[in-house]
């Protein structure tokens, strides 16, 4: 060969195989959060007014999430992932049977020593309740 042995690389740019995506951005990251929350918070029959005392914000932050997506790096960012880390796992538990998923959210829960919807209204409540449903899923 003239010139001697072209590197594979040279010349042409790399692409990442198809299965292989970058990590999303951050403001991609907080619009992916904020959905996610407030889809899982309408699958479990939670009102906003509910949630934002779940993520420890005001009602009107809530209605606002469109134009200020949550931050993960920020406390009502960071009790949003675990909020949709509870649904997630209520949802793989039940098989996606929202119906089911909404009753548990709302009905007294004697190992969580109360309803589920009220219970994640404290921070340690929601801990408890990922805690539980981890300990179920173990189980399946």
């Amino acid at each position: 060969m003239k010139g001697g042995p072209v590197s594979p690389a040279r010349g042409r740019l790399r692409r990442a195989h198809p299965a292989v995506r970058p990590a999303p951005t951050a403001p991609r990251r907080n619009v992916v959060l904020t959905r996610a929350t407030l889809r899982a918070a309408e699958l479990l029959g939670l009102a906003r007014k509910d949630l934002a005392v779940v993520l420890g914000v005001s009602a009107s932050t809530v209605s606002r999430l469109d134009e200020r997506p949550l931050d993960p790096a920020r406390k009502e960012g960071e009790l949003a992932v675990l909020f949709v880390r509870l649904f997630r796992s209520l949802d793989a538990l039940l098989g996606g049977d929202t119906a089911k998923a909404r009753l548990w959210m709302h009905a007294p829960n004697v190992h969580l020593g109360g309803v589920p919807a009220e219970r994640v209204r404290s921070v340690g409540g929601l801990v408890d309740a990922i805690e539980y449903l981890d300990a179920m899923r173990g189980k399946v």
